[in-house]
Formats: structure tokens, sequence, C-alpha cells
């Protein structure tokens, strides 16, 4: 059974930094699509940032929401199941529930994943 466990959501101010992590359990965590997306109340989910392997040219590759592109930053330990979101530069616009998405083959958006966590909260105050 495919299990994904997010931790690092919490309350920060404008213009300060959180990292969220998650762990992954069940599956080969190092050939899958890994990812975030983000949902805030009475909104879409929206995507916010993935990381994969590219079956062309077996090269890690990373994809962001243009709305957080040179802010956010993803990445993966796969010697621990992990995948990680450093958050700089926060905005209130961020705040949401934050969500850990995994899937075997597409790596876009995080929200079609197939597998996802529960989600941790993050809440930017101005």
């Amino acid at each position: 059974q495919v299990q994904l466990v997010e931790s690092g959501g919490g309350s920060v101010q404008a213009g300060g930094s959180l990292r969220l992590s998650c762990v992954a359990s069940g599956y080969s965590f190092s050939s899958n699509c890994m990812g975030w997306f983000r949902q805030a109340p009475g909104k879409e989910r929206e995507g916010v940032a993935s990381i994969y392997t590219s079956i062309y040219t077996s090269r890690g590759r990373t994809r962001y929401a243009d709305s957080v592109k040179g802010r956010f930053t993803i990445s993966r330990d796969n010697t621990k199941n992990t995948v990680s979101l450093q958050m700089n530069s926060l905005k209130p616009e961020d705040t949401a529930m934050y969500y850990c998405a995994a899937d075997p083959w597409i790596p876009w958006p995080p929200a079609a994943f197939r597998y996802r966590g529960q989600g941790t909260q993050v809440t930017v105050s101005s």
C-alpha cells in the first residue's frame, strides 16, 4: 500500500521560509514522478512543483508553477524515499493546504497524480 506522509507546514510571516518534506513508502520511489500541489479554501487545486526522470534522456527534471518559480525548490533523496519543497520569500497568497503526490508515469500536473498524502497546512500572514 502506497503511503505519503507530509510534514513541515506551519505559520510564517510574509517573506519567510518553510521546508516541507514527504516520506513515501510502499512502491519503487526512485522511478516515480513526485510532486506537490496545493489547495486554498474556495479555490481549485494548483500544481506547485514536480520532480521526475525523463523517460527519453534518463535525466532528472523539475517543473514549477509560474507563481512559485524562483521562490520554491523541489528536491528528492532516493536513499531516504523523501521529497522536499523549500519555500522562500513566502507570500500571503501561498497560504493553502499542501499535498505531496506521486505517480508512476505522468510528470504533471501533480493534482492528477495517482497517490497523494493527507496534506500539511501552510499559512502566510502579511
